[in-house]
């Protein structure tokens, strides 16, 4: 019996339950899968590499093609048509098709250029009956159409830094409240209350704070509605670790590098409001160093970040306006055009 090779595209932005249903009925069906992904920055602006890894996360066994200079145009006109079946032939170079897998008017005239079965799946929608389209204008409402995966890196992970007693906290919640989402307390100040010796800790413990942060983060990732707030992250644990031992553990390195890339927006903390001076905080004076310290690791790492000040509504605004001009994907130096 001859090798039977199906192949499905689509811009997949974002990929979700139809799509999927597509896809593992290519992989149940055909001995080999192609999967060809358009860049589309027209439609979308979660960028072709971020989509593709999520096919290929998801079904390794599968083949992704990504279509980089593929045709953008949509319509049933014979020179759209004709383009993007060139398109097509060209870039499966010399592999055979022998069946075309899609729910749209296409499947028709691809599989014709391609001399291959034409494999309609699910042309009513009864298996998935939500859009591309519907999921980027209401991602939140269609939420259970999409993998876990997808879902978190749709989310806009924003960042609070700062020395102890600038706000972080009181920040990060309210904003988590008038948008309607999660925010992520600090992880540390929790395992230190429960764990801290003459209010220290070792070196590993300073990990698994980091770790331990990590964790929920992710997990509230997946209960966030367009916004996460999370207060703190790896790099200030890093810093405490340079404080009290004067050295970092290795995976605590590797988590505070990780950190540099996590986050979609970082927000510094200004130490200009009056120090809340509790049993568990080391001084206004340490405050002052730790927020230097912290400002300027930002800088060395060269991560761009937006300094807060003023008082908690004064904060709560400028936020505001960030987020309002802020689009997840977009260059982040288009906030300033």
């Amino acid at each position: 019996m001859s090798r039977k090779c199906g192949l499905t595209l689509g811009k997949f932005a974002p990929l979700h339950k139809g799509h999927q249903f597509v896809i593992e009925t290519v992989l149940a069906e055909m001995d080999e899968v192609l999967v060809m992904i358009y860049d589309c920055l027209e439609v979308t602006a979660i960028p072709l590499t971020v989509r593709a890894r999520w096919l290929r996360t998801l079904y390794p066994q599968i083949e992704v093609i990504e279509a980089w200079d593929g045709p953008t145009e949509v319509g049933d006109s014979f020179e759209i048509k004709k383009k993007h079946e060139e398109y097509i032939l060209k870039k499966l170079e010399l592999k055979k098709v022998t069946h075309f897998y899609c729910s749209e008017f296409y499947g028709e005239h691809v599989s014709l250029a391609l001399g291959a079965v034409n494999r309609l799946v699910d042309e009513n929608r009864q298996t998935s009956s939500v859009s591309g389209t519907q999921l980027r204008q209401e991602l939140y409402a269609f939420r259970d159409y999409l993998h876990p995966d997808v879902y978190r890196d749709l989310i806009t992970n924003i960042v609070f830094l700062g020395a102890p007693s600038t706000g972080k906290t009181s920040i990060a919640s309210r904003l988590a409240k008038e948008y309607k989402t999660v925010w992520m307390p600090k992880y540390g100040r929790e395992y230190w209350e429960q764990h801290q010796i003459n209010r220290r800790l070792s070196l590993s413990q300073l990990v698994e704070i980091a770790q331990g942060h990590l964790e929920r983060e992710e997990n509230l990732l997946l209960q966030a509605n367009q916004y996460l707030f999370t207060d703190t992250n790896a790099l200030t644990t890093y810093q405490f670790s340079l404080y009290y031992h004067k050295t970092v553990a290795p995976d605590l390195v590797e988590l505070a590098h990780q950190a540099v890339y996590r986050y979609d927006l970082v927000f510094l903390c200004d130490a200009d409001i009056p120090y809340d001076d509790t049993w568990d905080r080391s001084g206004e004076i340490n405050r002052s160093i730790f927020q230097k310290q912290i400002k300027t690791d930002l800088i060395i790492r060269k991560t761009p970040f937006f300094i807060v000040s003023g008082d908690l509504n004064t904060r709560i605004n400028f936020v505001r306006k960030i987020l309002n001009r802020h689009q997840k994907y977009h260059n982040l130096l288009d906030l300033f055009s």
